[in-house]
């Protein structure tokens, strides 16, 4: 039933893995686009999403959500190398055997890093407009990264794991889709879910917690600690999320047994 998704996804791994072993560079930019793009999702919800905290109004979290998919509109449509997709994508081509798990391994790490240059870089950029250089200690943006970075780990992991769950489905969805209109519809569905219910995403917070810390008027709670301390089992959890319930679940659905 979901074979020729999969046939779908070896086909799209193999050409990332022509240009990561053609050229490690011009991958590495990709990686790099992929964290800037995300990084405009998030600015755009903080900004949009602000005056409404401010009122406290109880459309914040629906104004955030509805605001996002630019994110992954962005890095499906313009092109981009996301270290969450990759989760999903990677596994289902190496459970197919025709990406070796070393291979998939690296790819991980070398577009993390890369997702975390451009998240760094995006960060310096809107650090650089001043866009929240006048914003108070109590600004949601403030708020955010202060509780992200003192939640209990568990907490961060689970969130982690449901949040990828959504965004490997907005991927996989829209690659089922067949016209632009239903798969940017699909991709803008299940961000808006993930960001309006409050789970954590890796690629997300690499923007969000850099650009907290570079503000100086950033209250004491912030900290590179805590930056530390919220990336880690976020990042494990969106692994899971994407891995297992996307990425081995459809593999296994549409695997079929092999004939004795």
């Amino acid at each position: 039933m979901f074979q020729p998704t999969i046939d779908q996804i070896n086909e799209a791994v193999e050409t990332k893995k022509k240009l990561m072993q053609s050229s490690l560079a011009r991958y590495w930019v990709a990686a790099m686009l992929a964290g800037a793009y995300v990084g405009f999702g998030i600015m755009l919800i903080f900004k949009v999403g602000s005056p409404f905290m401010e009122a406290n109004s109880p459309a914040t979290s629906v104004i955030m959500g509805a605001s996002f998919g630019i994110a992954l509109t962005l890095i499906i449509f313009a092109g981009a190398e996301l270290l969450t997709g990759n989760n999903m994508l990677f596994t289902v081509s190496s459970l197919s055997k025709r990406t070796p798990w070393s291979v998939t391994w690296s790819s991980w790490v070398i577009v993390f890093l890369g997702n975390l240059a451009g998240a760094v870089l995006f960060s310096l950029l809107i650090y650089g407009t001043g866009i929240f250089g006048k914003v108070a200690p109590d600004h949601l943006l403030f708020t955010t990264a202060a509780a992200k970075m003192n939640m209990p780990i568990h907490e961060l992991f689970f969130r982690g794991i449901l949040c990828n769950w959504l965004v490997c489905l907005a991927i996989w969805t829209s690659m089922r889709a067949k016209e632009d209109i239903a798969k940017l519809i699909l991709i803008w569905w299940m961000l808006y879910a993930f960001i309006a219910t409050g789970y954590e995403h890796s690629v997300a917070n690499m923007s969000l917690l850099t650009l907290s810390l570079l503000l100086p008027q950033h209250p004491d709670s912030i900290t590179w600690a805590g930056w530390l301390y919220n990336m880690i089992p976020v990042t494990v959890g969106n692994a899971v999320g994407g891995i297992v319930f996307v990425g081995i679940a459809y593999w296994y659905i549409s695997n079929k047994p092999t004939e004795k």
